[in-house]
């Protein structure tokens, strides 16, 4: 049996309130908590924070891996190494790789990302090689045609922990804006008939596929414990689909309109962690802070950066006034509760020893240290 690892002089962040004391970890779990925290022979932290270890309901950041510029693709194994280095040593000890199912013909390869993806962590976790722990969220892009066959493929994974149905058709969703639509398009090179060819393909496309393929994810999903959520939700008559559909997750929703109605309907709501730390959507959608003064978030997501999490909690506290435990909790506790983990998320005792070590230096959060189930990681 491992010995116990002791960590003295601490800042606990637990879920309400900030505790100076320390913690042993005895093999993969958090076996006390102490006030004070000043018995010899453990590992000082130097009065720094300590949190639990992040839970990142959904990221992409291993396409950016696979393809760091358009036209190179990066070995996928390797991608895959690179992408939980990044995760760890962002504190990040749960990730949810959140690959794409379904193809609308906006990037090339991305459903072969998807299953190499796949088999790169059943064989890289199966050889201990992985820093975080990964499971897999699988985004189910409704209008596509090939989107009922790949969700089949991986329906009974036994990583899978999440599923999102999506529709990235311009006019609604993300792209709810056609003339911003219209707009990025030609700063690709498009001209107006491609752009007006585009839209109708993809018109057609939704009408055909949206309602056959959302139905065959909710009756997939039926009667597993597997949480489902939406993405991008723009209307109060989305949600209020949604919620008569079972859904109890709104991920990023690009409307403080549709935020509030999912708090109305007793769902959840993710943020984008980075659109909190840019200081707003990259895609010109609702600001993530106005989300958070609004009452209306319960957890962020990473979307694209890993980093931005921890960095998106501390803003939070001051830039929305809420306090350093609840906030932190959206980056822990909380997602741990809506992905149905109950044994991670908080510094209690019998969790799993999943911890950040962190310090704050002129208001930016900077990660020391990273422990999964009581090993050092980063």
């Amino acid at each position: 049996m491992k010995p116990e690892i002791r960590l003295s002089n601490a800042r606990l962040v637990l879920p309400d309130r900030i505790l100076d004391g320390g913690l042993s970890i005895r093999g993969e779990l958090i076996a006390a908590l102490d006030e004070g925290g000043s018995r010899a022979g453990g590992i000082d932290l130097e009065g720094d924070f300590l949190i639990p270890g992040v839970i990142d309901l959904h990221t992409d950041n291993l396409e950016r891996q696979v393809q760091p510029r358009p036209s190179a693709r990066w070995p996928s194994r390797s991608a895959f190494l690179a992408h939980d280095a990044q995760c760890a040593v962002a504190g990040v000890t749960t990730v949810f790789d959140s690959f794409c199912v379904g193809d609308l013909g906006f990037e090339e390869d991305r459903q072969r990302t998807l299953a190499d993806g796949v088999a790169d962590l059943d064989i890289l976790a199966s050889a201990g090689l992985l820093k975080a722990e990964h499971l897999l969220h699988l985004r189910c892009e409704l209008p596509a045609a090939d989107m009922q066959d790949e969700f089949r493929r991986y329906i009974d994974h036994p990583k899978l922990h999440l599923v999102s149905v999506m529709d990235h058709s311009p006019s609604v969703g993300q792209w709810g804006d056609v003339a911003q639509y219209r707009a990025n398009r030609r700063r690709e090179g498009a001209t107006e008939p491609e752009i007006d060819r585009k839209l109708e393909h993809h018109r057609a496309l939704r009408a055909l596929w949206r309602g056959p393929n959302r139905s065959a994810v909710l009756t997939g999903i039926a009667g597993r414990a597997i949480p489902i959520a939406s993405h991008d939700d723009r209307t109060a008559e989305e949600i209020a689909e949604n919620d008569a559909d079972g859904i109890r997750i709104s991920e990023f929703p690009v409307t403080l309109e549709a935020a509030k109605a999912a708090r109305a309907h007793g769902m959840t709501v993710i943020a984008g962690a980075p659109n909190i730390v840019r200081g707003g959507s990259h895609s010109g959608n609702v600001a993530a802070i106005d989300l958070l003064r609004a009452g209306t978030v319960d957890a962020f997501a990473s979307d694209y950066v890993p980093g931005s999490l921890i960095e998106a909690a501390f803003m939070a506290t001051r830039l929305a006034g809420i306090p350093l435990p609840q906030a932190v909790g959206l980056i822990t506790a909380s997602p741990a509760r809506m992905a149905n983990l109950a044994d991670r998320g908080r510094l209690a005792v019998g969790l799993a020893a999943d911890l950040v070590q962190l310090r704050v230096y002129e208001g930016l959060p900077a990660v020391r240290a990273v422990w999964r189930r009581g090993v050092r990681v980063g």
